[in-house]
């Protein structure tokens, strides 16, 4: 690994980027220096990484020549603007926006899923980081997959409101707070207090919203599939931190749900709680914040029609479904690439 990599880190006031650098600090990822890069609004702050703090620098008058790798993640329109203009000095950008991913010639990355695909970032210097909810589907998928071929895919997903950012988090404690002591609310805001929100993203000419079309799409990107039968509806939650799925998969072959739990046991990230009788299962406020793992359980199969099963998969949003998946492309990017 490269002793005096640079790296910058963008978007790093978000709730994401603060993650990152937790998370590079905490795995201690080797680097000569890490940039903290935001815009203007943050300029004067500092963040904090492992026992240092960092300065807040200004994107818009930042030097990407001179930092070997960027790790994007202050929203795709901020990506549209910067991210290439960063690839072509010389910097290799991961990019955690929806902006790349549809992109054929810049690789979408689950490394438990398709480490190989890292290789092909030389074409534009780009490499792009899943959407959080198909990051969490894809990685319980995978072996499944390998061992019987998956032939179709329901998924409801029930989405932490931090997957919107810091002030939707503000929101929801604003709303519930009040609520809880008998005020109206008088925020304009959607509820999200108490309440369940059937769409995340905007309403596409097929009546899917886009968070959910960004499932369909990058799932049979990611496991090689063109072609697979992926339906999903995507709902936001009173939850603040950790993505969950019911999860209704078809296989090719036979696979019982011993047999799936005996391969999700041994996956790849992932960790198996499945004892419903002693009521073991994940759940997103015990079980997953900051973990590093996509937990699965009430693993069973389906009653109706052939070879299905059903599952339950929960895993923190922040963390391994944006920051972590980023630095683990980023580890194995300079440890075989750079």
């Amino acid at each position: 690994m490269t002793e005096n990599l640079n790296i910058a880190v963008v978007g790093a006031t978000g709730l994401v980027g603060e993650t990152m650098l937790e998370i590079l600090a905490a795995r201690k990822f080797t680097a000569g220096r890490v940039h903290a890069v935001a815009s203007e609004r943050s300029f004067g702050k500092t963040v904090e990484f492992g026992r240092r703090e960092l300065p807040v620098e200004m994107l818009s008058d930042f030097d990407f020549s001179k930092t070997d790798l960027a790790l994007f993640s202050a929203g795709a329109a901020v990506s549209a603007k910067y991210a290439e203009k960063a690839a072509a000095e010389g910097c290799v950008v991961i990019d955690n926006t929806s902006y790349f991913r549809n992109d054929d010639d810049v690789p979408l990355i689950v490394p438990e899923v398709n480490e190989n695909e890292i290789q092909n970032y030389r074409q534009r210097n780009l490499i792009a980081n899943p959407n959080c909810s198909t990051i969490q589907l894809v990685v319980v998928l995978k072996p499944l997959h390998d061992a019987a071929g998956i032939r179709s895919v329901r998924v409801s997903t029930y989405q932490s409101v931090s997957g919107a950012g810091r002030k939707k988090l503000e929101e929801l404690a604003t709303q519930s707070a009040n609520l809880l002591a008998g005020n109206r609310r008088e925020d304009g805001n959607p509820a999200i207090a108490f309440n369940v929100w059937p769409q995340i993203d905007e309403f596409q000419d097929n009546d899917y919203t886009r968070e959910e079309m960004k499932i369909v799409w990058e799932t049979r990107r990611l496991l090689g599939l063109p072609e697979l039968p992926v339906s999903a509806t995507a709902v936001r939650v009173p939850v603040f931190f950790g993505h969950a799925e019911a999860v209704a998969i078809t296989t090719e072959q036979p696979l019982s749900a011993r047999q799936a739990r005996e391969l999700l046991s041994h996956a790849p990230g992932v960790k198996l709680m499945d004892a419903p009788q002693d009521k073991i299962f994940p759940t997103p406020a015990l079980d997953t914040p900051n973990t590093d793992v996509v937990f699965v359980g009430r693993v069973r199969e389906d009653l109706v029609g052939e070879h299905g099963l059903n599952l339950w998969i929960v895993a923190d949003n922040v963390r391994k479904g944006a920051a972590l998946n980023s630095i683990q492309i980023a580890e194995i990017l300079v440890k075989a690439y750079l």
